[in-house]
């Protein structure tokens, strides 16, 4: 399930576009994605620390699954597609917000994207693709907080910005 392409946007979403995605991320050209937030019913969210091959981000812990939609696609269904590929995971999710980031990151990139953000609730454990994640773990907002005061550098650039606004719409 190769997204080698992305989707150009204005800030309005609307498409305009398509790019090879490292080029979009040399550029820093804005485009979409999603990032979906998971949590069980002892209130624990679910990340996942990115496989050490990733292009950028890698090592790194983030939310339950990110990525780009392809062309034509529904954000929605695109993100439930890849939260199976990438994490071996079924579950419904709605939509919470969407926010434009622009930053730079590791290896002379630049992440600029429309993130839509979906949250969802599961009980059942990942079983992930080794090609995307390298671990995973299920911690309380409480934790995750604290740990993401005293270590900023172990997060992703756009979970870092999107999980207060998460947490503000799970309370536990």
């Amino acid at each position: 399930m190769e997204r080698n392409v992305v989707v150009l946007v204005n800030e309005n979403d609307l498409a305009i576009g398509t790019m090879d995605k490292l080029e979009a991320h040399v550029k820093g050209e804005l485009h979409r994605a999603f990032s979906v937030f998971l949590f069980n019913d002892e209130g624990k969210m679910l990340m996942h620390q990115r496989a050490a091959t990733k292009y950028h981000g890698a090592g790194l812990w983030t939310n339950a699954c990110c990525s780009h939609p392809q062309k034509d696609e529904d954000v929605e269904k695109s993100a439930l597609e890849r939260l199976v590929f990438e994490m071996g995971l079924k579950c419904d999710i709605y939509k919470l917000f969407s926010f434009i980031y622009n930053a730079p990151v590791e290896n002379g990139l630049i992440e600029h994207e429309l993130d839509h953000v979906f949250i969802g609730f599961t009980n059942a454990d990942p079983q992930p693709n080794r090609e995307e994640v390298q671990n995973y773990r299920w911690i309380h907002p409480e934790e995750l907080l604290q740990e993401m005061e005293e270590h900023p550098e172990r997060f992703t650039y756009w979970f870092r910005k999107s999980v207060g606004r998460v947490l503000e719409h799970v309370r536990v």
